[in-house]
């Protein structure tokens, strides 16, 4: 994504946003990304790096925070509404069936997303994003 690989020196510092699955919204494409262009580079490479089977549109791809979302797609955001918790390590049953699975599955999804990535520096930063989930959750 042209437009975000531009962005990579200012994001070097940016403070974390942990969202409940333990990505990190500050350097989330979808959580940055503001113009239609933007946008529907996002939804390219969300294809291309195997998380869509399809190019969304802009509006599907927009990020409009957990909370808004009908649906998580490791459903831990209901879990932790179930459980009255804000993070998951806050939960006396952390790490559960349905952390490791979210650990599992955010693994077999990297190898894609590098190979989607048009730089290493790309691909650096995706990591910190989306496979630091671990580190962010505990």
């Amino acid at each position: 994504m042209r437009w975000y690989i531009n962005k990579l020196p200012e994001l070097e510092n940016a403070t974390p946003i942990i969202s409940v699955c333990g990505d990190d919204c500050a350097v989330c494409p979808r959580y940055l990304a503001q113009t239609e262009e933007e946008l529907h580079e996002t939804a390219v490479f969300w294809q291309k790096a195997g998380w869509r089977d399809h190019v969304v549109s802009n509006d599907e791809i927009r990020c409009t925070g957990c909370g808004c979302r009908p649906a998580c797609s490791f459903m831990l955001l209901p879990c932790a509404w179930e459980h009255r918790v804000s993070a998951c390590r806050e939960c006396d049953q952390f790490e559960c069936e349905k952390v490791r699975n979210t650990f599992a599955r955010s693994e077999e999804k990297k190898r894609q997303c590098e190979q989607a990535c048009e730089s290493p520096e790309e691909f650096r930063m995706l990591c910190r994003a989306f496979y630091e989930k671990e580190k962010n959750m505990r």
